[in-house]
């Protein structure tokens, strides 16, 4: 996985918002997954990983057990972006 990328200019390495959904995989729960997310998700992701001081895939794996307790779990990829921008409007909230 390309966790360690740098973020380019203001919409990431891909130059768009818009730009098409990037397919990684990733290690969680002891097994291999792929993840698809537009590019601003993963930078959005990666930074939120760094300020918690973990891993991606220990993120992604705290976001993955969020997920399975949710009455109707939605599939992982849509969990994270629910997962960011619930983040982003906490922090709009505060």
């Amino acid at each position: 996985m390309d966790q360690g990328d740098p973020v380019e200019g203001p919409y990431g390495p891909m130059g768009s918002p818009f730009a098409p959904p990037v397919k990684r995989s990733v290690t969680i729960a002891g097994h291999q997954t792929a993840i698809s997310l537009e590019p601003v998700f993963w930078d959005a992701l990666r930074l939120a990983a760094q300020r918690a001081d973990l891993p991606l895939n220990a993120l992604i794996a705290q976001i993955d057990v969020m997920r399975m307790a949710a009455t109707t779990p939605p599939n992982l990829a849509s969990a994270i972006r629910c997962w960011l921008f619930a983040g982003v409007d906490r922090q709009d909230n505060n």
